[in-house]
């Protein structure tokens, strides 16, 4: 799950010095309000695009925020600080957001197609040299079932086979909803291209 750490310190330029979060955490874990304050102003923006990025609507994002919140610190004395507080925090609130999901019943209408015999490796080299926020603007243009797939696939960092648990669906459906996730992708990013190129010219 190294990539998705990777990915928020580029993006949100993400650079607490280690004895510094450190600190905030065990003033978390004493329940000092102001070491909350600064952990959640300095890692909401982060959290609310995991958020976003599941449930497609800024206002819904800033609800499960706040339940995310919540839940980190009930639970931050669970934290054992042997992996990254970052990587502790994205699985809360992806379960947050997929817990929101089912209640909001949104689950039960992604349009997950069931096509594992025909999955087809698409190239997908180009969609790195796009910057950051056009990454996050094409993921959020994918169908709804593909696109969950590929939050928790490529970004988050979660196996097939621990994506079709905690989806209930068949693992090989996540495998073909990633594969057409990355042909939509790589179609919009030529589409972005040849207007960037136009545009140039």
């Amino acid at each position: 799950m190294q990539r998705f750490d990777d990915f928020l310190h580029l993006y949100y330029k993400m650079d607490f010095h280690p004895s510094e979060e450190k600190t905030l955490i065990a003033g978390c874990k004493k329940n000092d309000p102001l070491a909350r304050k600064q952990l959640y102003e300095f890692y909401a923006p982060a959290m609310l695009g995991i958020c976003f990025r599941y449930t497609n609507d800024r206002e819904k994002a800033k609800d499960v925020l706040h339940e995310g919140f919540i839940k980190v610190f009930t639970k931050i004395n669970t934290y054992s600080e042997e992996g990254s507080l970052v990587g502790w925090m994205r699985r809360i609130f992806v379960t947050t957001a997929l817990e929101f999901l089912r209640e909001s019943n949104s689950l039960q209408f992604m349009d997950i197609v069931k096509y594992e015999d025909t999955i087809e490796t698409v190239e997908i080299s180009a969609i790195e040299k796009l910057s950051a926020e056009d990454i996050l603007k094409c993921i959020s243009e994918l169908p709804k079932g593909c696109r969950l797939i590929f939050n928790m696939f490529a970004l988050e960092g979660y196996s097939h086979g621990e994506i079709a648990k905690m989806l209930n669906i068949k693992e090989g459906t996540s495998r073909s909803q990633f594969a057409h996730a990355k042909q939509l992708l790589q179609e919009k990013v030529q589409r972005l291209y040849t207007h960037t190129d136009a545009r140039n010219r």
